[in-house]
């Protein structure tokens, strides 16, 4: 294997990992329609501030989300809109479909 493809495999493992959790992927929708301070995620989420601010930390590291700081706030934004291309092809027909087949293998 091409040492290059080696390395984008790897980093498209890493951004795999990172849409792999279900308060990452609430966290990517909260932020589809725009930029939200953390003060404004945290609250859709109901979750802690701290459990928030460490999936965030996740979704940065991959270049998923970017920041920018105004005074003591932080503001997160989708740093590539075309991130929704993936989470969208996952659709309700294709996850009923594949749920399916794994049902069928354990019968």
């Amino acid at each position: 294997m091409h040492p290059k493809t080696k390395n984008t495999n790897k980093f498209k493992a890493k951004i795999f990992n990172a849409l792999a959790d279900p308060i990452r992927l609430e966290i990517l929708e909260c932020l589809r329609n725009g930029e939200k301070c953390v003060c404004d995620i945290i609250p859709h989420l109901g979750i802690a501030q701290p459990v928030v601010s460490r999936h965030l930390a996740i979704l940065k590291n991959c270049g998923l989300v970017k920041h920018r700081k105004d005074g003591n706030r932080r503001f997160y934004s989708i740093s590539d809109p075309a991130v929704f291309q993936i989470i969208d092809a996952v659709t309700v027909d294709l996850v009923d479909a594949l749920s399916k087949r794994v049902i069928e293998q354990i019968v």
